[in-house]
């Protein structure tokens, strides 16, 4: 009688249980880019941490490292490390805000913006490898789909 019940509860649970729950297969596929973008971004002696970071200062340059790790939800010391390692590869410069010398701002060096024009195609590329067959409406559908299960879950 255990055996039938446990057989019940699982066919009953199916949709929620790997591999078929959508938080593992939303993992997989996080997974999936990150695999194939890190292999791209090897060439450039980058990580997806870089990439992240760069993309908030390509949108908004001299961003305080609080404003970068709200943005990015990233505790303080891992950030602190991706940044110190940056600073070190020379693609941003850290300041102290001149009216708050509190904070420290990260500014963009001109090797940081380069690549601006550089790591968008190949993310892009990636993009529409996933979304092939596809169509568009079904693109932006499953866009807002996820952007309102983050805002459920957040």
């Amino acid at each position: 009688m255990s055996q039938l019940v446990g057989h019940a509860t699982s066919d009953r649970f199916q949709v929620v249980m790997a591999p078929h729950g959508i938080g593992y297969r939303i993992k997989l596929l996080s997974q999936l880019f990150a695999r194939r973008f890190q292999e791209r971004l090897d060439q450039f002696d980058l990580t997806i941490f870089h990439w992240v970071v760069l993309c908030c200062l390509w949108k908004e340059d001299g961003l305080a490292i609080s404003s970068i790790g709200e943005k990015l939800q990233q505790v303080g010391g891992t950030l602190t490390g991706v940044l110190d390692r940056m600073e070190g590869r020379g693609l941003i410069r850290r300041e102290r805000d001149p009216y708050d010398r509190r904070i420290w701002r990260i500014w963009l060096t001109e090797d940081g913006r380069n690549f601006e024009s550089v790591l968008p195609p190949i993310a892009m590329e990636i993009r529409e490898q996933a979304m092939e067959g596809m169509s568009g409406s079904d693109r932006d559908r499953f866009s807002e789909l996820l952007n309102r299960a983050i805002a459920n879950l957040s």
